[in-house]
């Protein structure tokens, strides 16, 4: 997992190994070993790297396509946690590691927004209040 995502990431900012190599503080052929699995980055070069593509470490140990829809390594902050199917009265069941990531518990009031162009987006009704509190002030 570890080198398919670093080499898809370092191909996707159009990074030659030498580049990135020299952004983490490492010569071509260690990156060169590290792609092809050959050896594996120290905890600080893996932070480097991960740093270097805006993504977090564990995404960029143990993201795989095959478990998020064939979608590339999402940026820090951002997350793809599956698909989910609506059943006959609307409801959908929101995947365990998002209600953990973003703390929703049984009873929360979730609020639904909507944009015709860009879909729908599902907020904590506290987080919303306090976005709207701030721009108040």
């Amino acid at each position: 997992m570890f080198r398919d995502n670093l080499i898809e990431l370092r191909k996707m900012a159009n990074l030659s190994q030498e580049e990135l190599a020299e952004k983490i503080g490492v010569s071509r052929q260690t990156l060169s070993k590290y792609e092809t699995g050959e050896s594996l980055p120290d905890i600080e070069k893996c932070m480097a790297i991960a740093d270097v593509f805006g993504v977090t470490m564990d995404d960029l140990v143990h993201y795989t396509k095959e478990d998020n829809m064939g979608l590339r390594v999402p940026p820090k902050g951002k997350h793809i946690f599956g698909m989910v199917k609506v059943g006959d009265k609307g409801q959908i069941v929101i995947p365990a590691k998002a209600r953990k990531i973003f703390d929703i518990q049984p009873g929360d009031s979730l609020i639904v927004l909507g944009d015709e162009g860009q879909g729908i987006a599902i907020i904590k009704e506290k987080g919303l209040l306090d976005l709207l509190k701030s721009a108040k002030e």
